[in-house]
């Protein structure tokens, strides 16, 4: 019966040399006893030089302070230690030859150090490296995917602003947050006055341009993070702001009609002026109402179509108690 192979000093070098990671072992002062191959393609430093220095002292620059609290924690007490990507990027001053003329970043490394006992009395340490950029690169692009779905189902593709979808789940979030904490909540539906018209005299293009800038316009008159404009369908946008309170309300309605009227797009075939203009239907929870979110959203509608009734360009109030009041069942 023949007995295995030992495995000699150089066929150990050549296993070690064709592995594909970065493979060092230091001993207890740190002075380097083996530098493979890859090491030497990603830090462009030969083993011969590598063999004659310390960990510390190899490198131009050093590595990082977790590195090597991490390496002598390992060669004083024994214990094994990982440097993940997550915390740690690069903690050694390591290239990819390829990229160099590009981008001339460290690479991004997974690290493990482990303790080697050479003698009773004293412990190596080999340090393995992974390149982990390619994960790295594919965990960009997953999150940059994952990004652009989440836009895209949140965002009205035309205008940039947000969509209904998007305005129906936050106005019920916003809507129980103002109902417990008892405070007012404004909501705003505006029309682009003739935009049939508009369409037909100057084309889809044209109005698709016209869109978005009522709606950057709209969209500049806000100030806070809570407040909200959404594109609703067509012509219509939909505004919600916490926090607000009827008196207000009307004034920052009238606001908005300004701002998009002193825009001063052109709309020759508008039946009240030359220019773009909106009306507005304006409607606010009150402190202590009972007041369901349908009856919110119907009376700013209804104020809506008061304010086309009564010429257009111009803003309406509704009471959203009044429009629940209406569709309450009869009481006996």
């Amino acid at each position: 019966m023949k007995h295995p192979e030992k495995l000699t000093g150089e066929k150990a070098g050549q296993i070690f040399n064709a592995i594909n990671m970065g493979l060092i072992l230091i001993d207890a002062n740190e002075h380097i006893l083996m530098w493979n191959d890859w090491m030497v393609k990603h830090s462009m430093i030969d083993s011969e030089t590598a063999l004659q220095k310390t960990i510390s002292d190899v490198f131009s620059d050093k590595p990082s302070a977790a590195f090597l609290t991490s390496l002598r924690n390992t060669i004083n007490y024994g214990l094994p230690a990982v440097l993940s990507n997550a915390l740690h990027r690069s903690p050694l001053p390591l290239f990819d030859p390829s990229e160099l003329s590009e981008d001339p970043g460290r690479m991004h490394q997974s690290i493990t150090i482990t303790p080697i006992s050479a003698s009773p009395d004293e412990t190596h340490c080999l340090i393995q490296i992974v390149d982990s950029s390619a994960s790295i690169k594919r965990e960009k692009m997953l999150r940059s995917h994952s990004e652009i779905l989440k836009k895209e189902a949140t965002t009205d593709s035309l205008t940039g602003i947000y969509n209904r979808r998007f305005f129906d789940e936050h106005f019920k979030i916003a809507m129980g947050h103002s109902k417990r904490q008892k405070l007012p909540l404004s909501v705003f539906m505006v029309d682009i006055d003739f935009f049939k018209q508009y369409n037909d005299y100057y084309g889809h293009v044209a109005g698709d341009k016209t869109l978005i800038r009522v709606a950057q316009t709209l969209k500049s008159q806000l100030v806070r993070a809570t407040d909200i404009v959404a594109r609703y369908g067509g012509e219509e946008f939909i505004l919600m702001l916490p926090n607000m309170p009827e008196d207000l309300a009307m004034q920052f309605a009238e606001k908005l009609r300004a701002a998009v009227w002193e825009s001063a797009i052109p709309h020759l075939k508008s039946r009240i002026s030359e220019h773009i203009s909106v009306s507005i239907g304006v409607s606010t929870y009150l402190l202590g109402e009972d007041v369901a979110i349908p009856h919110l959203l119907e009376a700013a509608d209804t104020a809506l179509y008061k304010a086309k009734q009564n010429g257009r360009n111009g803003c309406c109030y509704m009471n959203a108690k009044s429009i629940a009041d209406l569709v309450a069942p009869d009481k006996v």
